[in-house]
């Protein structure tokens, strides 16, 4: 089953500073592990991420550094102590979102 795009434009912040939170990413890991953790159900292209991260970089939320493995450069991006907060909002809000839309849905049903 596929996720109504819309669905997804409003979660992808959280789903990117969580994953940071654990560790730095580059952004392929990046949409590797969504894809992973989502058992594919979400899967994020090259030009929805690099946006997306580009704007958390501006707001300072993230903070991108290159590092060499193996001889091959990669664009890491880290959670900073301003994401830290953001993700916190974010999950606050995600929290009382999905269990209002799930109590709706749930009286729906009764």
């Amino acid at each position: 089953m596929n996720i109504n795009k819309e669905l997804m434009k409003g979660s992808t912040v959280i789903l990117i500073l969580t994953l940071l939170e654990s560790r730095d990413m580059y952004g392929y890991e990046m949409t590797k592990e969504i894809e992973r953790r989502s058992d594919g159900i979400f899967t994020f292209k090259e030009g929805t991420l690099y946006p997306i991260l580009h704007t958390l970089e501006v707001e300072r939320f993230v903070e991108a550094y290159w590092n060499e493995e193996g001889g091959r450069k990669r664009k890491y991006y880290r959670i900073t102590k301003e994401g830290l907060k953001k993700l916190g909002e974010k999950q606050r809000e995600w929290s009382l979102f999905s269990t209002t839309v799930d109590r709706v849905i749930g009286e729906g049903h009764a």
